[in-house]
């Protein structure tokens, strides 16, 4: 595919890459910015103004510091300073959290070590994704680019009573900023390495004292990181762009109506999927003589994907997403308190074709793609209010969904004769290869009606219907000036309907070679079928063909929670609270028939939140505890290989977890602002048996002790009559803790010649020069300063069958360039 251009003239590209390598190259401490800033002309923010950030995570308006609940603020001049375009960009700078987004239209959510594997429409996230208060289901249109972001509120445990199911790990608020009072405008544009084009704009209209019209794009490009060797495509590339309307009108001065419009559109090719068998290892098919990887594959001979040459050559392969979304929002104040109505619109469709067997050898083909389509309604009211005695929020909410997936396996003839082989024995003689030899001799117009180089396809078409309704409340109550006991509860009902179907093949190519060879066929009594049935998804493995098949559930649940705070004195708040979450059960798309039920965690947790306005220090701190029940784990099952290719199942775990998190905030000098946070956790299963048998009850679940980051920022007034700023972060995650079945799911050590599951570091560092009222500005970013790489985890679901690993891993230093204007 062919990237629109939009080149800088050669001498300012090259001034800009200059001035970007000087910031990447001197570079040697390790730490990072701070996420609020004073406004433009004001003195420098003290470390309490962060304490003083208006959040909404108890679904009322709160000074951040007054919540109970541990909670991590990312702040738009956070997400600036980092240069992110999405929130997997920054995910390792918020410990406890991990956003996968290799795939945008199929990222992975992590919060204290609890994740949901399973991408597909059967199934939901643990963590719940919120986008101004409306519930993004679908992983694939949960991971959408920053749009005018206001700020994001990460909540850690179980939110089961304020946020409903699905967030029963933990939940991501995302607020966008709403239309003003005030005419404002603002541009931007990002140059970097490896193509880097970003551009953003944003004007804010009011059109009359009681209506104001706010609309932002977005466009984010850039040529890639990674080159196929032997195609020169370039993989990693970006192609998003979006756009967001939004319009306030002021009815009555106790009414009001936001509308708002989102829109995106991505286009990019798909993950890159680097192979490891080196093709000088490469071994003659029995029988054949066709040069393929060895089986089974040897760890010992892997190359290491940091270093080795990319190969993919999945046909039409690509990920595009269409996102559209609108929300109707109404507020109504009362002398008693507000109503607020919620009415939101979603619908997405996605494809996601890739590699799968990292390697560009007919022999060995083998792509997979998911194609989804989805719609969804959803409806919240809610009724708010605060007496001397109680603050209250009650609330029901309606969801109703309608998904539909396909999951596509391809493969060509060539490979399925290696995967009858490896798989079979080399004594097996039912291949295609084996056929056209046979039937050649026989005089066979193999020009015209070749057996082999002939694509097949198998899918699994699913449609789901689901329901959710729930009614809700919490109050706070005020027991004293200083005593404060919260408690409120969640009825949840989900209805799910859910259906499986599995067609017979598709290889029109080959039905037209059957159809002309069937005279030959009939002759020597060679049967046709053996040509055309399913090899992938069939009765073997659990996929009868040609048959619908249906399933129905629903669950109820309750979420209830507690939680004690006293204040100490005004400036420190201690709490102790207990928790519980649910996530609604469903379904794994490509294994027909499974049906798992939902899943619920107990979340016991104490704090302390403190802010020391003398030393302008902030200072917080939790330890917790929960027990997880029936979480839903999508790992390979090393016992279909007998039946074709391997396939993903989800099974069912307990785990359970103690931890502990900190963060702290500190200005020791005008201008200087220092702060970090730290995740400490140990994570095992309580009661789990892997489908490969082994019994990992009591085994670390893969989630690694230690993460946290830390930040530096420090402003120099008067610079050229402006402020120069520099930023500096450095964020770490410990090391896969492994477990008996680490080495099959390839996320920990595979092969001597490189790491998995190691420990992560990244440290970005940004220098930004700002005129007085901040019109105007330009800066030097440089992300992942130190060019560290790793490789992310191992893919072992062709090596049982063609021997054919593959990996994943992080990309490369970035570093830019950012001009702006604003009015």
């Amino acid at each position: 595919m062919h990237m629109r251009q939009r080149p800088l003239a050669t001498t300012l590209r090259r001034l800009l890459a200059g001035g970007a390598l000087l910031l990447c190259a001197p570079l040697a401490a390790q730490d990072a910015p701070q996420e609020s800033a004073a406004p433009p002309g004001a003195d420098a923010a003290k470390a309490t103004q962060l304490g003083n950030i208006t959040v909404t995570a108890q679904s009322r308006s709160q000074e951040m510091q007054s919540v109970p609940i541990p909670l991590q603020i990312v702040t738009a001049r956070q997400v600036d300073t980092l240069a992110a375009t999405d929130l997997s960009k920054m995910s390792l700078f918020v410990p406890g959290l991990v956003v996968g987004g290799d795939q945008p239209t199929q990222p992975s959510y992590q919060m204290r070590g609890i994740s949901t594997d399973d991408f597909g429409v059967g199934t939901e996230s643990a963590v719940g994704v919120y986008i101004d208060g409306v519930y993004a289901a679908r992983s694939g249109g949960a991971l959408l680019a920053f749009n005018d972001i206001a700020r994001i509120e990460v909540l850690k445990g179980p939110q089961g009573t304020l946020f409903g199911r699905n967030a029963a790990a933990g939940a991501i608020s995302i607020v966008t900023n709403e239309p003003t009072d005030r005419l404002e405008g603002k541009a931007r544009l990002r140059f970097g390495n490896y193509g880097r084009r970003y551009g953003d704009a944003l004007l804010n209209v009011p059109l009359n004292k009681d209506m104001a019209l706010r609309v932002s794009v977005l466009d984010n490009q850039s040529d890639g990181w990674a080159k196929d060797a032997a195609t020169g495509q370039h993989y990693g590339k970006d192609d998003d762009w979006g756009s967001r309307v939004s319009w306030r009108w002021n009815v009555t001065p106790d009414t009001r109506v936001l509308l708002s419009w989102d829109h995106e559109e991505l286009k990019q090719p798909p993950h890159p999927a680097f192979g490891l068998i080196p093709a000088s290892a490469y071994v003659a098919r029995p029988g054949s003589g066709v040069m393929v990887p060895p089986f089974p594959a040897d760890p010992s001979t892997y190359l290491n994907p940091l270093h080795a040459p990319l190969y993919n050559d999945a046909v039409g392969a690509a990920e595009t997403r269409r996102f559209d979304g609108a929300t109707l929002n109404i507020d109504h104040g009362f002398d008693w308190g507000s109503l607020t109505s919620i009415t939101a619109w979603r619908g997405f469709d996605t494809l996601n074709l890739g590699d799968y067997d990292g390697t560009d050898n007919l022999d060995t083909y083998l792509d997979t793609a998911n194609v989804e389509h989805n719609n969804s309604w959803y409806q919240e009211f809610k009724l708010a209010g605060n007496t001397a005695l109680i603050d209250w929020v009650a609330g029901v909410s309606w969801y109703s969904e309608q998904a539909r997936q396909t999951s596509q396996t391809n493969v060509y003839t060539d490979s399925i004769d290696t995967l009858a082989t490896n798989v079979q024995g080399a004594a097996y003689t039912d291949t295609f290869a084996f056929y056209q030899s046979v039937l050649q001799t026989l005089g066979a117009p193999w020009n015209q009606y070749p057996l082999l180089g002939l694509p097949w396809g198998e899918r699994i078409n699913n449609v789901g219907r689901f329901k959710a309704y729930a009614a809700y409340g919490d109050v706070i109550w005020h027991l004293s000036d200083r005593l404060d006991l919260t408690t409120g509860v969640r009825f949840t009902r989900d209805q799910k309907e859910f259906s499986w179907f599995n067609p017979p093949r598709s290889a029109p190519q080959l039905d037209a070679s059957i159809a002309g060879l069937m005279p030959l066929l009939d002759a020597f009594g060679i049967d046709p079928s053996i040509f055309q049935q399913n090899i992938i998804f069939n009765a073997a493995s659990g996929a009868p063909v040609g048959v619908l098949v249906t399933s129905h559930d629903t669950w109820n649940n309750v979420s209830p929670r507690v939680v004690l705070d006293y204040k100490f004195t005004p400036d420190v708040m201690g709490y102790a609270s207990v928790t519980k979450g649910y996530k609604a059960g469903g379904y794994n798309s490509v294994q027909i028939g499974s049906h798992f039920a939902p899943e619920k965690v107990t979340n016991y947790e104490a704090g302390l939140k403190t802010v020391f306005p003398e030393a302008n220090l902030l200072l917080n701190g939790s330890v917790y505890y929960y027990r997880y029940d029936n979480k839903q784990s999508l790992t390979l099952d090393p016992n279909s290989t007998g039946n074709g290719i391997p396939r993903y199942l989800v099974n069912s775990a307990d785990q359970e977890a103690k931890g502990v998190e900190l963060e702290a905030q500190w200005q020791p000098l005008d201008g200087l602002r220092l702060g970090g946070n730290l995740a400490w956790i140990d994570a095992t299963y309580r009661d789990y048996v892997a489908p490969s048998g082994a019994d990992l009850s009591g085994e670390p679940t893969g989630e690694p002790y230690l993460s946290y980051a830390a930040n530096l920022a420090y402003t120099w007034h008067g610079v050229a009559g402006g402020e120069l700023e520099f930023d500096l972060n450095h964020a770490y995650r410990g090391k896969s803790r492994c477990n008996r079945d680490s080495q099959l799911q390839g996320t920990c050590q595979v092969s001597p010649n490189f790491e998995t599951g190691a420990a992560q570091q990244r440290t970005d560092a940004r220098l930004d020069w700002r005129a007085p009222g901040d019109h105007w500005g330009i800066a030097l970013y440089c992300n992942n300063v130190f060019n560290k790489r790793y490789v992310t985890g191992v893919s072992n679901i062709t090596e049982s069958v063609f021997g054919t690993p593959y990996a994943s891993i992080t990309p490369p230093r970035m570093w830019g360039v950012e001009l702006r204007a604003r009015f």
